[in-house]
């Protein structure tokens, strides 16, 4: 799995120069990047998920699916702790931000294509657990790190996301085993087949607009992005082992929370006018060394798990 993740990492990787690079001569502006996420996050993942549950009802994969959020909701419980015992409010002001991009991982844009490549349907179907309690855990106790307060109307918002509400309609179809018509299904496959290139696309775009020069001499940069990147990850090599879990669900689990900061942390950064440039420099940075960082803690997992 080791290789294989590594592939697919390089083959994203090459998409995201080639996204870098359209920015950098001004073939794609600001407004065409906002655009592409847009397109990415509100009609491709969502109609992404409702397809990986358009298959037949599996009791195992039932049981594996809430096992799955059982795993999902123990590991950003963990990214919580650890996050806060590791930046601490005396490091400066942005803790805030630092924390939440070492806790909320960018397990849409990025993990949806991985584990789609690596796992199949399968893991893309435990994925989705993951990503609802990303949203519950993001839009609660990240709005709290953003706000320094609770705010119900932020919840609602997280419960009414594109994502959360796709989930709830593609569990509601596999249960009911309600069948999309193949004609309209295999549309909708057409368009999910578009999220690895538009994911790294915008990956590319946001890399692009960072001060590469400033960001790699700043030192809090590269603590953070450790956090993030290797001690979470690292940290829930051990749950998972507690959890017994299968092999698919353990890697699915791991691979998400090893996955770069959530480009939702520089979005709460700008709406809650904080330091939305910091933030942005965290994503850049954890989303090019997670190109090592990843496949080195798969390849250390697959020992244990």
């Amino acid at each position: 799995m080791f290789i294989l993740i590594f592939e697919q990492l390089l083959k994203m990787f090459f998409i995201m120069v080639l996204a870098f690079v359209c920015y950098k001569i001004r073939l794609v502006d600001q407004n065409g990047n906002k655009t592409v996420s847009n397109l990415l996050l509100l009609i491709v993942n969502p109609i992404l998920i409702i397809t990986v549950y358009q298959t037949e009802y599996d009791p195992e994969l039932v049981r594996g699916l809430l096992l799955s959020f059982a795993a999902a909701a123990a590991t950003h419980i963990l990214g919580i702790i650890i996050s806060t015992l590791l930046i601490r409010p005396k490091d400066g002001t942005d803790y805030g931000i630092e924390r939440f991009n070492a806790i909320y991982s960018n397990c849409g844009f990025i993990g949806i294509p991985l584990i789609g490549s690596v796992l199949g349907d399968t893991g893309v179907f435990y994925l989705s657990a993951y990503m609802v309690m990303f949203n519950l855990f993001s839009w609660t106790h990240g709005i709290v790190l953003m706000e320094k307060k609770l705010s119900l109307k932020s919840l609602k918002e997280g419960l009414i996301s594109p994502m959360f509400i796709a989930t709830l309609i593609a569990v509601l179809l596999f249960f009911l085993q309600l069948k999309i018509p193949s004609v309209l299904l295999d549309s909708m496959n057409y368009i999910a087949d578009m999220n690895t290139p538009l994911a790294m696309m915008v990956a590319g775009f946001s890399v692009a607009q960072a001060d590469l020069r400033k960001m790699c001499k700043n030192p809090r940069l590269y603590y953070t992005s450790a956090v993030k990147l290797l001690i979470f990850p690292a940290c829930t090599i051990p749950l998972l082992m507690l959890f017994h879990l299968p092999t698919v669900i353990s890697m699915t689990i791991l691979i998400a929370a090893a996955c770069p900061s959530a480009t939702t942390g520089t979005m709460m950064a700008i709406r809650y006018k904080h330091n939305y440039t910091y933030s942005s420099e965290i994503f850049s940075l954890t989303t090019v060394l997670g190109a090592v960082t990843m496949p080195a803690l798969v390849l250390i997992a697959e020992q244990v798990l």
